[in-house]
């Protein structure tokens, strides 16, 4: 049988599981993927001007997901994995999601003291992708979407160095760089929270898929009981540049998987959202009904 194949996300609950056994204990032969979103792929990632970003602004989750990921199991923002799996990318895991902490950050010198401040200001944020979406959710109720100015500026990687150079005047980052912009003395002004789903491949073996998340939910718990044990695994989230400017053992615990279904309403509900504000798009693909797009 193949080695199951794991696209690690931002996250701690894959290394704890790795070097806790969890993996292991449950049976699953495994390999993590080192392309994409992968862990190996941030600290990698090459210190990169605005304009090489902006070159590759209208490429995100969704398309990333939509052109096929090489591995058996993934995530991304929840908006992103439910119309990646009704186009028919995959599936969406129903038994379990994630809570990741997630905001838009300025400068500490920065004019913009409240959310209604930025109005008209540009945010960077990732095309079709959690930053993207939970920057317009989140800003909607101070300034209303008509006011949302948002550029396309990267992965979370990208707009933390964009915003520590003062290239952008602002961003929305999630995981380490979240902790990494709080450290440095950057300001909250929004906070957008956000929910990350996991897409499974058409051919991922279920059993195997089942032994991946019962591994993830060990590891979950002992991040809940011992936090400080495991921060250490942040540096392999973050490239040189970014890392030597932090104490890892300063930061949260990051995304929090809960293991709890995501269900009919809530795959509705996000597409009723997703299209009323016109970022529904399956390129003439026939969507999927939720019993199709959504293995439970």
């Amino acid at each position: 049988m193949a080695r199951y194949v794991i696209q690690p996300h931002s996250r701690l609950q894959e290394w704890i599981a790795e070097a806790n056994g969890h993996f292991a204990a449950v049976g699953l032969d495994h390999e993590f993927q080192t392309e994409g979103f992968a862990a190996s792929a941030v600290t990698t990632s090459p210190v990169r001007s605005a304009d090489s970003v902006a070159a590759e602004s209208r490429r995100g989750a969704f398309e990333d997901m939509a052109a096929g990921r090489a591995c058996d199991v993934s995530s991304a923002c929840h908006w992103a994995v439910n119309a990646a799996a009704t186009s028919g990318a995959g599936r969406m895991w129903a038994s379990a999601y994630s809570i990741t902490p997630s905001g838009i950050f300025v400068a500490s010198d920065s004019p913009c003291r409240r959310p209604e401040d930025l109005a008209g200001v540009p945010v960077a944020v990732n095309y079709h992708s959690g930053s993207h979406y939970a920057a317009l959710q989140g800003l909607e109720p101070f300034i209303g979407t008509e006011n949302c100015a948002l550029s396309f500026a990267g992965l979370p990687t990208d707009r933390a160095r964009l915003l520590i150079r003062g290239d952008v005047p602002a961003a929305t980052v999630f995981g380490a760089q979240y902790y990494v912009l709080e450290q440095l003395g950057f300001r909250k002004l929004v906070d957008t929270t956000f929910m990350i789903g996991f897409l499974v491949h058409p051919t991922a073996d279920h059993d195997d898929t089942v032994k991946y998340f019962r591994a993830l939910e060990l590891a979950q718990t002992d991040l809940d009981i011992a936090p400080e044990r495991y921060k250490q695994y942040w540096l392999r989230e973050l490239p040189a540049d970014l890392a030597e400017l932090v104490d890892v053992r300063r930061f949260g615990p990051g995304e929090r998987i809960v293991f709890a279904p995501y269900t009919r309403d809530m795959y509705e509900a996000t597409q009723r959202w997703m299209s009323a504000h016109q970022l529904l798009d399956f390129g003439g693909v026939h969507a999927a009904a939720f019993q199709d797009a959504v293995l439970t």
